[in-house]
Order: C-alpha cells, then structure tokens, then sequence
C-alpha cells in the first residue's frame, strides 16, 4: 500500500559534531557545526543507500550515483527504481540530462518557483499560453556538437569505468565551456521544462512527489532520535570511518522502521480476523517511523561468529591457516 519499489526520494540530514573536524561545516539553519549523511528511501519506507558528504555542497552527484548503483545491482526480474525525488539542493541541469541517460527521471522540488523559467529551443515561437512565463532558449547546436562525447560518459558509467558521482562532479560550473557540459546543461533545461509542465498540471503527480519527499524528512526525525549525540574527533577523521558511521546508522533506523512494519502489519492482521478492518487509504498514510516506544539507550547484541570471516578481513597467512 505504500508504494511498488520504483520510486524513491533523497535528501541529506546533519550529524553534529565538533568544528575541529576537517569535514565539518557550520549548518546555517541549526547554528552547529555537522558533517552530513546523504540517504536515499524507497516509496516502501525503506533506506537503501548512504553516503557520508559535506553539508552545504551541491547534492546532484551523490543523488544520481546512489540510484545508479542500486538500480546496477538489480536483475532483470527485479524493479529498477524510475524515478527520484529531491529537493533544490539535489539537482542540476546537467545532473538532470544524465539521470535521464541512465533510465531514471531527477525530479526536484524547486524554491521559489516563480523565478525559474522555462525554456525552449532556439528559433521556436512561444505559445500563447506561455506568453507570460519568463521563456528562454536552447541551442540544440550545442546539443549535437557535445552529443557523442555525453553518451560515451553514460556508457562510461554503465561499464563501470566510473561511477554517476564522478561523472557529474566533472560536469560542475568549473567545466564551463567544454562541450560535453554545454551538451547536458542544455539538454537538462528542456528536461526541465517537461517536469515543470508535468509538475503544474497533473496534480497526483506532484502529490506523489511531494509525499515522497515528506517522507524523508519524516525518516529525518528518526534518523536524530537514533544517532543523538556528536560524533567524535576521535571516529570521524578518516573517510572509511565516516563511512562506517553513515552505514551502522542507516542500519539501524532500517532495523526501527521494519520491526514497526511487523508490528503494524499484525495489528492488520488481527482486526481483519476479528471482523473490523482498516480502510486501505488510512493504511497509505501511516508511516513506520515512529519511536516513542523504542529504547535507544538499551544494548544490542549479534551473534557475529557466523560472520566473522565475511565481516572481518584476515591477514593472508591466516587465511592460508584456516584453509588447511
């Protein structure tokens, strides 16, 4: 009821923590130096990739990289996600032009919508009905001298050679006036126009979006209810170790949202047994995320012995040892 997979939203959140950390930026909104996890959520609830970035940067390339990479670890009898939701941070022409590349579509939340415009290409006349939206140009030219040159970075991306982050990272404002970013940010801004003419006048469409991205900031509250305290100087100065944060944190707010599924779900069960059942449109609406009755201050213990050699690299010779 709450979704079939192939849809998702990303947006980042803050973990606090002291200002001496190389990564750390001063979050304006909250006045608190924080590094930032960027995560992506499926229209089922559930967390599916993690990043640890800088706050305050622009969050396109983690945003299209995260769905690549997980749409690259599905079968072909498998759902590949077709559409992510972000907000104004998430996005750039040129990130847009790639997604569409690779077989998703980037849709964005945009910030003061009535400033942005809407373009069309070069040489065609306006319609009337547009006549009084700010409209501007694209220059196709642009598009098929950069054309070739974009779909070899796509296919550089499929064969693994790099990865949707790289490659949008080089496409950034500094790689002005190379071809291939004229080509995607060109390309981008009638992508652009499409979604916004999509986003105006087809309101489930833009309800859909808007509940996705509600979504993630509802995971958002949960996410700081797990992780309450700083991260220390001590774990976070080293990439790996700010990325083993960022993936024991998306673990166990996965761990909270699908122990309140189960639970849920066997009330379901049992209403409908006792002959009194909940209206499926309730259902849509109510999200696993809640975490009054769940005690973060308690330990956790795994049994990890049978993980051991999957989870820990061993030295070669105890591996050799072990072998024998």
């Amino acid at each position: 009821l709450w979704g079939q997979g192939d849809k998702a939203s990303s947006d980042s959140m803050t973990l606090d923590t002291s200002r001496y950390l190389h990564s750390a930026r001063m979050e304006y909104r909250r006045k608190q130096h924080g590094v930032g996890i960027y995560v992506h959520m499926l229209d089922t609830w559930a967390l599916f990739h993690d990043q640890p970035i800088v706050i305050n940067d622009r969050q396109a390339a983690p945003a299209v990289d995260g769905v690549e990479a997980h749409n690259c670890s599905r079968r072909e009898d498998q759902i590949r996600l077709s559409l992510l939701a972000v907000d104004t941070h998430g996005y750039t022409n040129a990130a847009m032009a790639i997604a569409k590349l690779l077989g998703f579509d980037l849709c964005v939340r945009l910030r003061q919508l009535s400033e942005r415009k809407m373009f069309l290409a070069r040489g065609d006349t306006v319609p009337e009905a547009l006549e009084r939206l700010t409209v501007g140009k694209v220059s196709l030219g642009k598009i098929r001298a950069g054309w070739m040159d974009l779909l070899h970075l796509v296919a550089s991306i499929r064969q693994g050679r790099l990865t949707a982050g790289e490659a949008i990272a080089r496409l950034g404002s500094a790689a002005r006036g190379d071809p291939v970013h004229a080509a995607a940010d060109e390309l981008g801004k009638l992508l652009r126009t499409i979604f916004l003419c999509d986003y105006f006048t087809i309101p489930e469409f833009r309800r859909e979006m808007h509940a996705l991205l509600n979504r993630g900031e509802s995971v958002h509250q949960l996410q700081r209810a797990v992780y309450h305290g700083r991260v220390g100087v001590s774990r976070g100065r080293r990439a790996d170790e700010l990325r083993a944060i960022s993936t024991a944190h998306t673990l166990l707010t996965n761990v909270v949202i699908s122990w309140n599924t189960m639970k849920m779900q066997d009330v379901v069960d049992r209403w409908k047994v006792a002959k009194h059942p909940i209206d499926e449109s309730w259902l849509r609406r109510i999200g696993p995320v809640h975490f009054e009755h769940v005690n973060f201050r308690g330990t956790i213990a795994f049994d990890m012995d049978p993980y051991i050699d999957a989870l820990i690299e061993r030295p070669a010779k105890q591996r050799v040892a072990r072998l024998k």
